[in-house]
């Protein structure tokens, strides 16, 4: 009996080795500051409320910034104002997310209206190793037209940015909903 215990527990022992493998790649794990919102007025034809960790840059009326400095990400916006030519701006705009394309899996869609402050635009959402994750416009169809994208300053990797990504979604959808035209 003593012989049967010593031998099933060295068959135990052998079956408990551990065999090395290689340990998968690791990530970071991004967390990122709860938003807190400022106002950005009489700085542009528009004003809006943006995340204080985003730096306002206003390189002229029509071309402004925000930097998201630790996301190393910039937020584009271009200003123009309407002069019977909606259709070539609203062409465009529609036009931009699609040259993104071959690197996107998809290019999901997000129709802003906001009749109270006379805002209506449309959010692209470039899912993939694109350039640009987001892409939009906003307008109130008779002066004013913004345009905005998003750009991160690394290679396009859709897994590693997408803590990123969706925390500026929020700052974005947060942006739209609380433009107003000067």
């Amino acid at each position: 009996m003593r012989g049967l215990f010593l031998c099933a527990s060295f068959f135990l022992l052998l079956g408990c080795a551990s065999d090395s493998q290689p340990k998968p790649w690791g990530y970071l794990r991004l967390d990122y500051p709860e938003a807190n919102y400022q106002k950005i007025e009489n700085l542009a034809p528009f004003s809006f409320e943006k995340n204080k960790v985003a730096q306002w840059t206003s390189l002229s009326p029509s071309n402004t910034q925000l930097v998201y400095p630790e996301m190393k990400a910039t937020l584009y916006l271009n200003y123009n104002a309407i002069n019977n030519n909606l259709d070539s701006l609203l062409n465009d705009a529609y036009k931009l997310p699609y040259k993104h394309i071959s690197k996107a899996e998809s290019i999901p869609e997000k129709v802003f209206v906001n009749p109270v402050n006379r805002v209506y635009g449309t959010l692209f959402s470039v899912v993939g190793n694109a350039a640009s994750q987001y892409q939009f416009f906003l307008t109130d169809s008779l002066r004013h037209f913004l345009v905005g994208s998003v750009y991160f300053y690394a290679k396009p990797n859709y897994d590693s940015i997408l803590p990123a990504v969706r925390y500026l979604e929020k700052d974005l959808f947060h942006l739209i909903e609380s433009m107003e035209w000067n």
